[in-house]
C-alpha cells in the first residue's frame, strides 16, 4: 500500500519541482548524478553501512531515501540516517536535507545461511543549489555477505523492508539523451533544421523548445514548429505536447553572405508518461560552419531578441531587428529620422529655452555665425551625452540618467535656471553690494555660455538631467547593443538619433542669433521673456520631487506676475500700437489662467494643465473625485514572482507598470490613460501590479534588469500561466485611444 501511495504521489512532485524552474538554469553546467551524489555501500556483520559523498553545491533529501533488497531471502530493516539540516523547499514544504558526506546503517536479514550475496537497490533524490532537481536516481549494488555463524539471529529479522513496501521495481528512467535524441543538420546556407527522436512513453512541450543565437552578423528567424497534440496537464493547463519525433526548421537572418561558424544553443524539456516524471530542461550547444550565401533573407524575417514565440513582434524589437541588417548608412539616416520625430516630444520642449536663453544672454555681440556655433556646441554634447550613457546602459544594464534623478541635483539645477532668469531680467543691475553683484554676475555669465565650454557643460547636463525620457528608438538600440554586444553600431545609432533629436534645436538657436534686435528696448523684453520661459523650465523640473499643489501655486505666481509685468491690468491707450495690444491680450490669457492654478489648488485638484478637472462645478461646492486604475505595488523580483503565481492559479493576465516620478511619460500615463474610463473597463479582470523605480535603488534595479526593461515607461504584460508576452511590451509614450486598441490585441 506504501509504495502504491509513492508511486502516485512522487511523479506529481516531481513533475511541480521539474517543471517549474526557470529556464536559465539550464545553461548552468551540471555534474552527472553519479559524481554530484556519490554513493557506495559495505556490509558490516549484520548490517550495511551506506555512504553519500555530496558534492559541494548540492544537496540530497532524507526522506527520499530508499534501501531494499532485490535477492529472494534477503530483507532490510529500517536505515538508520543522521538527522538532516532542516530546509524551507518551494515545493515539499519543510524537508531535511543533506550535504557533504553523510554515512548511516541499515539492518540485515536473510532467511538461508547458503545466501552469500545480495543485490541493493539504493533509491535517493536531490537538487543543486542553482534551483535544478535530479530525477530520482537508483544503484544496484552486489554486495557478498559474511558466513553465517552458527546460531546468528541474522534470519530472525525477516522481511522488514518487504512489510514496509520498500522492496519492488520501478520503471527504468531513461538518461535524458535516450528519451530525446536530438541532433540538428544546416540544409543550405539561411537553414537549420532541428530533429528529435522521442522515445516511447515520453513526450516534449513545444512551448519549451527554444533556440538562441548570439552571433552580431547572424539572428534567428521565425522558427517553425508542427502544430502538437492537445494535452491538458496538471499544472501548466492545456498545453500542446509531441510525441515520437518532431522537427524544426531555423531561418537565420545573415548580414553577410561570406561563410562563416556559428554557434547555436537548443533547450528543451520533456516528460515520462507512465511515471510522471519530467526531465530538468536539456541544452545542447552546437557549432556549425555555413556556406557562402547566394541571398540573404530581409532583416525583417527576424525574430524578436530573446524570444522566438511572440505572435507580434514590438516597435523597439523591430528597431533593434532593423540594426543587423548590415546597412550601416541606411541605421544612421533612419535613426536621424527618428530622432528628428523625438524632438517634438515633451522631452526636448525644455531644451528650447535653454538653449535660447544662453544665446540671448549674449545680447549685443551675438552674429549668426557665433549663434550657430554655440547651438551646435550644444547639440554635440547633447548627443555625445545620450550616446555614452546609452552604450553604458546597453552594455551593463545601468541607466546612467536615473542617477541624476534625486532632489539634490534637480534642485541645483533648477536654481540655475533661477539665478540665469534674474540675470535676464536684469536684476544683477540693481544696486547690490559690488562683491555680492560681481559674484552672480561671474555666475551668471560662465552658465549662460559666454564660452563654447559653457555651452558644451549645459548641453551635457541638459541630456543627464533635463530629458531622461525612453522611446521605442532608443529602446530598440539599447535591446541591440544588450543583445549583440556591439556598442560600436548601437553607438553611431544613438549619436544618429540624438542629431536628429537636436537639428531643430540648432536651427532655432541660429535663428535667433540671426533675428534677434541688437540693443534698445526690444532686445530687454526679449530677454524678460526668456527669463519666464527659465523659471517655467525649473518649475517644470520641479515637478519630479515637489508635489502637485506645490508646482501648482509656483504655476500660478509665474502666470499672474508675468501678467501684471505685460501690463494686463491697466488700459490700453487710445493711440495703443498693435504689440501693446497683443501683449495685452496674452497677459490677460495668462493672468486668467493663473486665477485659475489657484482655484483648482484650493479645491485640491491634482492637475495643473485642467486645474478646474474633476470640480463640481453645478452645486454643492465639493469635488469629484477622479477614478484611477488601482495598481498593487510591488518592489522586488520576489514581490512580482509571488503575485504572478497569485494570478496564475485565478487564471487572470498580468499588467505591470513601471513608474517614476523622473518619467514624464509616465505622468501622461497616470493623467490621461489610466483614467480613461474606456481603459478602466478593459483592465476589469487584469491583476495591475506597479514598480516604482523613483529611488532607483538596488532593488529597483535589479527588477529592472530581471524583467530587462532599461528604464520607465515600460508596461508589461503576462498571460494566464504567468508568462511575459514579450511582443506586446509598450515603451514609450502613448495616448488613451492608442492604448486601448493596443489592450484589445493582447486580451483577444
Amino acid at each position: 500500500m506504501i509504495m502504491i501511495m509513492l508511486k502516485r504521489c512522487i511523479p506529481s512532485l516531481l513533475i511541480l519541482l521539474l517543471s517549474w524552474h526557470p529556464l536559465v538554469h539550464a545553461e548552468e553546467e551540471l555534474l552527472e548524478p553519479d559524481k554530484a551524489f556519490a554513493f557506495s555501500a559495505t556490509v558490516e556483520g549484520d548490517a550495511i553501512r551506506v555512504e553519500w559523498n555530496v558534492a559541494d553545491g548540492y544537496y540530497l533529501y532524507r526522506n527520499k531515501v530508499r534501501l531494499s533488497s532485490d535477492t529472494p531471502g534477503v530483507s532490510l530493516g529500517e536505515p538508520k540516517l543522521p538527522k538532516g539540516k532542516v530546509k524551507n523547499d518551494e515545493f515539499f514544504g519543510k524537508m531535511e536535507i543533506y550535504r557533504h558526506r553523510i554515512s548511516g546503517t541499515v539492518p540485515l536479514s536473510r532467511k538461508d545461511s547458503s545466501i552469500d550475496s545480495f543485490q541493493l537497490i539504493a533509491k535517493y533524490q536531490g537538487c543543486a543549489d542553482i534551483g535544478v532537481c535530479y530525477p530520482p536516481i537508483t544503484k544496484r549494488l552486489t554486495l557478498k555477505l559474511p558466513a553465517v555463524k552458527s546460531g546468528s539471529a541474522v534470519s530472525e529479522l525477516g522481511n522488514l523492508g518487504d512489510s514496509l513496501g520498500l522492496g519492488g521495481n520501478d520503471d527504468d528512467i531513461l538518461d535524458p539523451d535516450e528519451a530525446f535524441r536530438f541532433s540538428m543538420t544546416v540544409e543550405d546556407a539561411n537553414t537549420l533544421v532541428a530533429r528529435w527522436q522521442i522515445a516511447p512513453d515520453h513526450y516534449m512541450y513545444r512551448d519549451k523548445i527554444k533556440f538562441r543565437l548570439t552571433d552580431p552578423n547572424v539572428k534567428l528567424g521565425q522558427i517553425t514548429l508542427p502544430p502538437g497534440e492537445k494535452k491538458r496537464d496538471e499544472f501548466f493547463g492545456d498545453i500542446e505536447v509531441y510525441h515520437n519525433q518532431v522537427e524544426a526548421r531555423i531561418p537565420l537572418v545573415r548580414s553577410s553572405k561570406e561563410a562563416s561558424r556559428i554557434t547555436l544553443s537548443a533547450t528543451y524539456q520533456g516528460c515520462a508518461e507512465k511515471t510522471g516524471i519530467c526531465y530538468p530542461p536539456i541544452q545542447k550547444k552546437l557549432s556549425f560552419d555555413l556556406p557562402a550565401a547566394t541571398t540573404l533573407l530581409p532583416a525583417s524575417a527576424a525574430a524578436p531578441p530573446a524570444s522566438g514565440e511572440s505572435e507580434i513582434v514590438s516597435e523597439q524589437d523591430r528597431i533593434a531587428a532593423s540594426l543587423a541588417s548590415g546597412n550601416t548608412l541606411l541605421t544612421i539616416l533612419t535613426f536621424f529620422g527618428f530622432g528628428l520625430l523625438l524632438a517634438f516630444t515633451p522631452c526636448v520642449f525644455p531644451m528650447i529655452p535653454i538653449l535660447s536663453s544662453i544665446i540671448v544672454g549674449q545680447g549685443k555681440t551675438i552674429t549668426t555665425r557665433r549663434a550657430f556655433f554655440m547651438s551646435l556646441t550644444y547639440v554635440l554634447a547633447m548627443a555625445l551625452t545620450y550616446t555614452v550613457a546609452g552604450v553604458v546602459a546597453g552594455v551593463i544594464g545601468e541607466n546612467m540618467q536615473a542617477a541624476f534623478q534625486n532632489p539634490w541635483v534637480l534642485g541645483s539645477f533648477a536654481a540655475v535656471f533661477v539665478l540665469l532668469s534674474l540675470s535676464m531680467f536684469g536684476f544683477y543691475d540693481l544696486q547690490m553690494p559690488a562683491a555680492l553683484q560681481s559674484k552672480l554676475t561671474n555666475v551668471s555669465n560662465r552658465q549662460k555660455g559666454g564660452s563654447l565650454t559653457g555651452v558644451a557643460v549645459m548641453g551635457f547636463l541638459s541630456a543627464l538631467i533635463v530629458g531622461p525620457c525612453v522611446a521605442a528608438p532608443l529602446a530598440g538600440a539599447l535591446i541591440y547593443i544588450s543583445q549583440t554586444g556591439d556598442a560600436v553600431l548601437g553607438g553611431i545609432a544613438l549619436f544618429a538619433l540624438s542629431l536628429g533629436m537636436g537639428t531643430p534645436l540648432i536651427a532655432i538657436g541660429t535663428s535667433a542669433g540671426k533675428l534677434l534686435p541688437k540693443a534698445g528696448g526690444w532686445m530687454d523684453a526679449i530677454k524678460a521673456v526668456f527669463g519666464v520661459a527659465l523659471l517655467a523650465v525649473a518649475i517644470w523640473m520641479l515637478e519630479r520631487i515637489l508635489p502637485v499643489a506645490v508646482i501648482m501655486l509656483m504655476w500660478a505666481v509665474l502666470l499672474i506676475v508675468s501678467a501684471i509685468y505685460m501690463k494686463a491690468l491697466e488700459p490700453l491707450p487710445a493711440d495703443g500700437s498693435g504689440w501693446r495690444k497683443l501683449w495685452k491680450g496674452l497677459g490677460l490669457v495668462m493672468l486668467i489662467f493663473g486665477v485659475l492654478q489657484l482655484i483648482g489648488v484650493a479645491a485640491g485638484s491634482k492637475d495643473y494643465m485642467q486645474p478646474l478637472k474633476g470640480l463640481n462645478l453645478g452645486g454643492g461646492g465639493q469635488t469629484v473625485s477622479q477614478q484611477h486604475l488601482k495598481f498593487k505595488r510591488i518592489k522586488t523580483i520576489a514581490d512580482l514572482q509571488r503575485e504572478l503565481d497569485a494570478a496564475r492559479s485565478q487564471g487572470k493576465y498580468v499588467m505591470l507598470d513601471f513608474y517614476a516620478d523622473w518619467c514624464i511619460y509616465c505622468k501622461d500615463f497616470e493623467k490621461y490613460v489610466f483614467t480613461d474610463p474606456r481603459v478602466q473597463q478593459t483592465l476589469a479582470d487584469v491583476v495591475l501590479l506597479q514598480a516604482d523605480v523613483t529611488a532607483n535603488d538596488e532593488e529597483d534595479k535589479a527588477l529592472l534588469k530581471h524583467v530587462k526593461v532599461t528604464a520607465p515607461p515600460a508596461i508589461l504584460f503576462f498571460d494566464k500561466n504567468g508568462k511575459e508576452m514579450y511582443g506586446y511590451r509598450l515603451v514609450g509614450a502613448m495616448t488613451a485611444d492608442q492604448f486601448l486598441s493596443h489592450l484589445r490585441k493582447v486580451l483577444k
